[in-house]
């Protein structure tokens, strides 16, 4: 019996090579995009689920909603100290020091010289909290020494090659460390650690470790097994509920979390001072419903084509049922046919998918894999999603098709049955969610599209182009800083040059400053850039009232400050010629006298700019001259000859620090990386949203094309009758037209709504454009009108006399 099914099955797929053609590409495409993307939700969901014991270890963050500045994932030194003192429940806890992860650092092994990145400053237990396998040595009392260091092999093999390096020196920056041991690198690990340094090593003030107000370490704390987090976190709110700034005499105003390990990856995206390995939870439910939408829209087009051809066969199950077929046996041969249509489908959806995903993995950075005869159990996925896929598919056509009285069907040239009204209306249903859901991916994709290209071309309040930027290295160019801007000044080609801390796209300070206002001390948390003479020029920042820093003013660089716009707000100055000559107090970064205090009037105010992604508001801002805090140095260029001048500031640089070889990048593209998520979000829509539409397009192509059969002699007789082509066309079109008005109506308020909850996570936005639902629903009807043109221009070209003359 399964035989015959199966030559049943394979007669009928063979009998309607169109149909099974329309069904086999819509369903593989349709596959292969759920299969990509489900390798990329299934990769980004692995993150930081391999290390031993991570369900007991929690990242600490503060919530500082009260003052708006969102979730920051820093905390002060005092929360690790607490919790190990005074929280019984806690088993070990570890504090990493803020810096630039990302930042090169020169590492010197024997006769090798490079840059690396990933230094992490860290209490000695790390390797208590984070249990990574070591390949070299032992993690037991690896940091204790302020002369230690811990190295990835991945680093390990670059300095040393195979051999065990533990016990070999290596130097960071000059600083020389002894190897204590070697890490295996962990995969899918949010931290993007590469050699681990002992705390003790950064030589941080041990007054300054004491402080409540310093947020500038990552903690980390990893609970008892039993533990109840909550509890945890509530003991420490009432902790820090009780401390009071001593600056402001006020408690602190920020909320301590606890966020599992498991989440920091995909749940930290709208984090401030993050500078983990981030994901995005968003990005992953849309691309999972996405995949969701695109399968659907396949899975339909089965379950229309089915049930359009069921007229077609109802004489086949007529006579199989006047020999003895029971209803049982017709569902199950029906649906033999729809699973070993899926199978075939999923068969050619594998092979796309292991073509397609070397490019899938070259544009998100991943190296996912995908063999089915080397993994079991992708095997028993890509054979789950046969029979799920096409049982689901093929159940309710099978039902129809079986559910056919013998006596009518074989009295009647035409089908008569009831049910045949509730299959068109079931058609028209199906037709309506599948372009529904194209309508709403258009919609999306457009907004999206909209909204990158603005983060992109927005006016950021001063000029990042032609602008070379690249950290400063070695003692002689720190001490030596303003010859070193003298002589690249003078290279051709160089249009200024600004030496500070604080730059467009960079490590910026959060800090207070004091505004003595009506006999009070008044404290506000603002962003600190600390500048040289040349900064506002250098990169183009507009002064709205006041004058610049200059060194014609001798006292500009101990007693004078500059604000933005939104700092006169916040101040409470009312206008920019108002904060003119206003005092401002600020407490000097000094380990030495940390009580010392620079006092000075505002000189100038700026407009406002973007010193952070658009993600973030324009926060307030206090410019001033502190070389003390000089790191990176921007060189504005003119353009004309790019290379000889970057040539020439390579040789200036070389003069000045020739132990350290010169790494740089342009402001612009050190900005466009900021949203580099976002580009990937657009490129992916779009291709899913082509996809989505293309499959819908192959079942109205079929549809059409059955339509058109199914209305031969009407148009036969229209033509006869003297109707013209396009008469016909519109006859044709206009039905299924109007379901795309439909699934337009559907799709507009869907769209509205998860678009505009995206684009709340954006500080700058655009507002969502109405044209955009206007030209989707067009584009959606132009689409359909042409898959359908083809179909109905054919049918009305075709000669009546042979529709008329046979049945």
């Amino acid at each position: 019996m399964l035989r015959n099914y199966f030559n049943a099955a394979y007669r009928n797929l063979f009998r309607h090579k169109g149909f099974t053609f329309i069904n086999i590409a819509g369903l593989a495409l349709g596959l292969t995009a759920c299969l990509l993307i489900g390798l990329f939700v299934y990769d980004e969901l692995q993150y930081d689920k391999s290390l031993p014991e991570g369900d007991q270890v929690y990242r600490v963050y503060n919530d500082v909603s009260a003052k708006e500045a969102g979730l920051v994932a820093v905390t002060p030194p005092m929360y690790a100290t607490t919790m190990k003192e005074s929280f019984p429940e806690v088993e070990t806890v570890v504090r990493i020091l803020m810096l630039q992860f990302d930042a090169n650092n020169l590492m010197e092994a024997g006769d090798k010289r490079v840059y690396e990145k990933g230094r992490f400053y860290t209490d000695p237990e790390f390797f208590e909290v984070f249990q990574l396998p070591f390949v070299y040595g032992s993690p037991d009392k690896a940091l204790d020494d302020p002369s230690s260091i811990v190295i990835s092999d991945e680093f390990s093999k670059r300095a040393f090659g195979d051999v065990n390096p533990v016990g070999q020196k290596v130097s960071v920056n000059k600083l020389p460390y002894l190897v204590r041991g070697v890490f295996a690198t962990p995969d899918k690990f949010h931290l993007p650690v590469n050699f681990v340094l002992p705390m003790v090593a950064a030589e941080l003030p041990a007054e300054r470790m004491k402080k409540w107000s310093w947020l500038q370490f990552y903690t980390y704390v990893k609970l008892k097994e039993g533990a109840d987090p909550k509890l945890t976190e509530a003991k420490l709110k009432s902790i820090v509920d009780k401390q009071v700034d001593p600056e402001s005499n006020q408690p602190y105003y920020y909320i301590p979390v606890l966020q599992p390990l498991k989440e920091v990856y995909l749940y930290s995206a709208s984090f401030k001072f993050d500078q983990s390995i981030r994901g995005n939870i968003v990005y992953v439910k849309a691309l999972s419903m996405i995949a969701l939408f695109i399968l659907l829209i396949a899975c339909f087009n089965f379950v229309n084509l089915a049930t359009a051809k069921s007229a077609q066969r109802a004489k086949e199950v007529g006579v199989r049922k006047a020999v003895g077929a029971s209803k049982s046996q017709l569902v199950l041969q029906f649906l033999g046919e729809t699973v070993l249509l899926t199978l075939i489908s999923v068969i050619f959806s594998a092979a796309l998918t292991s073509l397609l995903l070397p490019s899938l993995n070259a544009f998100t950075d991943k190296s996912m894999s995908f063999n089915i005869f080397t993994d079991p159990s992708l095997l028993l996925l890509m054979l789950a999603l046969t029979l799920v896929v096409g049982v689901l598919a093929g159940l309710y056509p099978a039902l129809v098709l079986s559910g056919y009285k013998p006596v009518k069907v074989l009295k009647s040239a035409v089908v008569v049955d009831s049910s045949v009204g509730k299959i068109q209306w079931l058609r028209h249903g199906l037709i309506v969610v599948q372009f529904a859901l194209s309508i709403f991916l258009i919609i999306c994709a457009v907004v999206v599209y909209k909204q990158v290209s603005y983060l992109h071309g927005k006016d950021l309040g001063f000029n990042k182009e032609q602008i070379m930027f690249f950290q400063m290295r070695g003692e002689n160019m720190f001490e030596n800083f303003e010859t070193f801007k003298n002589e690249l000044k003078q290279v051709p080609g160089v249009k200024n040059v600004s030496v500070g801390y604080g730059f467009p796209g960079d490590a910026t300070a959060g800090d207070g400053i004091i505004v003595p206002k009506n006999g009070e001390q008044v404290h506000h948390s603002v962003t600190q850039l600390m500048v040289d003479y040349d900064y506002i020029n250098t990169l183009d920042v507009k002064v709205l009232a006041g004058r610049p820093f200059s060194k014609e003013h001798k006292t500009d660089a101990d007693h004078a400050f500059m604000i933005n716009e939104t700092a006169v707000r916040e101040l409470g100055y009312g206008t920019p010629e108002k904060a003119l000559g206003q005092p401002l107090r600020w407490g000097i970064w000094n380990d030495v006298n940390p009580d010392s205090m620079k006092d000075g009037k505002i000189i100038g105010v700026v407009k406002d700019f973007h010193v952070k992604s658009l993600y973030d508001k324009v926060e307030p801002t206090v410019l001033q001259i502190f070389p003390s805090a000089n790191w990176k140095v921007a060189v504005k260029i003119t353009g004309e000859d790019v290379t000889a001048t970057i040539k020439g500031v390579g040789e200036v640089w070389s003069k000045f620090s020739p132990d350290y070889p010169i790494e740089y990048i342009f402001m612009d593209d050190n900005f466009a990386t900021m949203y580099k998520a976002e580009d990937k979000l657009r490129t992916l829509l779009w291709i899913f949203t082509s996809i989505a539409i293309f499959v819908a397009c192959m079942g109205l192509f079929g549809l059409a094309a059955y339509a058109a059969e199914r209305r031969k002699k009407e148009i036969g007789i229209r033509k006869v009758l003297g109707a013209d082509t396009t008469t016909i066309v519109a006859l044709l079109a206009k039905e299924f037209l109007r379901l795309v008005i439909v699934a337009a109506l559907v799709a507009f308020p869907l769209a509205w709504y998860a678009m505009n909850g995206w684009l709340q996570d954006f500080a700058y936005r655009i507002s969502i454009p109405l044209w955009a639902f206007l030209v989707a629903g067009i584009v959606a009807a132009i689409v359909a009108f042409v898959t359908i043109s083809y179909q109905a221009i054919k049918a009305a070209t075709a000669n009546p006399v042979t529709n008329l003359r046979f049945d």
